[in-house]
């Protein structure tokens, strides 16, 4: 059993890291946000909500990182300064935002402002849309009460209405309110200390905050913030968090990695799929192996990429082969996802498991370089797997390949020594046992529904859904509005977490018929 707070106060670092946020801002956030319902006199049921809603409040942080890439550059910089942003003042965007992304991203004040002008308004429209379905959606996934579900869908609701949605004031869920103070509070309290943090919080009280809590932040802020910077921010988010804690099980534990796993593949539509693929097939492998550790093996499957958050989206987008130094970007996903796992102790065996997945059995790996006697053949498993999946799937710059020859280049793998035998042998018979079949009737969908609403998940325009299916464009404008209206949705990004939530993204292929027949690389 491990309790749910610490193992979503763990997995939370991944999104300060996709944020651009400090070290373990998510845990402040929910410590001040349960004293600051305290002091207000909530009620326990509501701040264990109000601690839940806090630490959770980036959830959806991966829900615009392919849009955000593709305009700025960089999807984690951007987003960062978003939030340091008052988007209701001009001034503050010329004063933050723009100069903020344009050294972040190496782009000219120039460029960056010619940006703002074309992109700024759509942007601003559209990434609270889908950050907030997003964030619903994982609150409902991880079986959070429907008061902290609706909480996490007005993570971007401002006081004034300004915000998405478009409801103010008291009609902002109370977790919600209190977790835009707390917020605000370690956003600015990160980079400007606690004078920094009550400036902010008085400033933007009327309109991004609730005035009468974030009155009560400012004059009780000496008390709010205490021991932030002596005490372990774990140990005093689990000390906040009311009596009785929540424990969860092995089943539960699955399905948080799940979640989070669903997550960090929206950080690119080529990655759609792949943390549940890997899982899925890590962990049959194990079983097949006989492997008493199958369970953890399927965990650290579907956690394994969970570090990608910390690299920007441009990488996993990129249409062509890695540089050199975009490699070594990339290579750091594996260190970022130790780092963010083996925050929670109970983790630490996925941790070390999660971590591997890239090292081979002859030291050629990362990102420590070990050799076989120092990987468990859990860690080998999920290498083939990991492995086996990234050969069978597409990428931008490259198409997957066919099962068969996915299977030859594992063989050669295992030849040169980089690869263990047995682990092999389990996931390619494991892969080759499971018959892919196309998913129908999923909410209702018809067939060229679903053909719609994965290219729609893969980023297409209607006019590019409209050309590769040989439909008008607005035949494929009425079926994707009649797709969201069926799945109850509004974003791609919703959309995208769909197709992954009920196997629809095609994560594995297994026919030896499919695909085309040229090389794929790692990635």
């Amino acid at each position: 059993m491990i309790r749910l707070l610490g193992l979503l106060a763990g997995l939370a670092g991944a999104t300060d890291l996709g944020t651009g946020g400090q070290h373990d801002e998510s845990l402040r956030r929910c410590v001040v946000a349960g004293r600051l319902a305290r002091v207000v006199m909530a009620d326990d049921a509501m701040v264990r909500n109000v601690v839940l809603v806090s630490l959770l409040e980036h959830i959806g942080c991966t829900a615009y990182s392919y849009e955000a890439a593709g305009i700025w550059g960089d999807d984690i910089a951007t987003t960062h300064a978003v939030l340091m942003t008052d988007a209701g003042s001009t001034s503050d965007v010329l004063r933050t935002f723009l100069p903020t992304v344009a050294s972040s991203t190496g782009r000219s004040p120039a460029r960056v402002a010619l940006t703002m002008a074309g992109s700024m308004r759509g942007m601003l429209r559209a990434a609270p849309r889908a950050t907030c379905e997003v964030a619903q959606e994982a609150g409902r996934r991880l079986g959070l009460d429907t008061v902290a579900q609706d909480s996490l869908g007005h993570m971007a609701a401002m006081w004034n209405g300004k915000g998405f949605p478009r409801t103010g004031g008291e009609q902002i869920p109370f977790p919600a309110r209190v977790m835009h103070v707390a917020g605000t509070a370690m956003l600015f309290r990160g980079v400007g200390g606690d004078r920094a943090a009550v400036e902010q919080v008085r400033r933007r009280a009327g309109g991004e905050l609730d005035p009468e809590l974030a009155a009560v932040f400012v004059n009780r802020s000496s008390e709010l913030l205490a021991g932030l910077d002596t005490e372990d921010p774990l140990r005093a988010a689990l000390d906040v968090e009311p009596d009785p804690v929540v424990w969860v099980d092995d089943i539960d534990l699955l399905e948080v990695a799940r979640v989070f796993g669903d997550l960090v593949d929206l950080k690119s539509p080529w990655l759609h799929g792949h943390s549940s693929g890997v899982g899925n097939l890590a962990g049959a492998a194990a079983e097949a192996l006989g492997l008493v550790e199958a369970a953890e093996i399927r965990v650290a499957g579907h956690l394994h990429d969970v570090g990608r958050v910390a690299i920007s989206s441009r990488i996993w987008n990129l249409t062509r082969p890695w540089t050199a130094a975009e490699e070594d970007e990339a290579r750091l996903h594996t260190y970022y996802t130790e780092r963010v796992l083996a925050r929670t102790p109970e983790l630490a065996h996925v941790a070390e498991l999660a971590a591997a997945h890239h090292e081979r059995c002859d030291g050629s790996g990362y990102h420590r370089g070990l050799r076989a006697d120092r990987l468990t053949i859990g860690a080998r498993v999920l290498a083939a797997a990991d492995r086996y999946c990234t050969l069978v799937e597409d990428r931008p710059h490259r198409s997957g390949l066919p099962a068969a020859r996915a299977r030859q280049r594992l063989d050669a793998d295992v030849r040169a020594g980089r690869l263990d035998a047995d682990a092999v042998a389990a996931v390619v018979a494991t892969a080759a046992g499971s018959r892919r079949h196309r998913p129908s009737g999923a909410a209702g969908l018809t067939a060229r529904q679903l053909d719609v609403l994965r290219l729609v998940a893969r980023g297409l325009s209607n006019r590019e859904i409209a050309s590769r299916l040989c439909l008008s464009p607005r035949t494929v404008d009425r079926h994707v509005s009649d797709v969201y209206a069926r799945i109850g949705v509004s974003s791609r990004a919703a959309a995208a977490m769909f197709t992954i939530e009920h196997g629809l993204a095609g994560p594995i292929r297994v026919s030896d018929n499919e695909g085309p027949g040229h090389e794929a690389e790692s990635g």
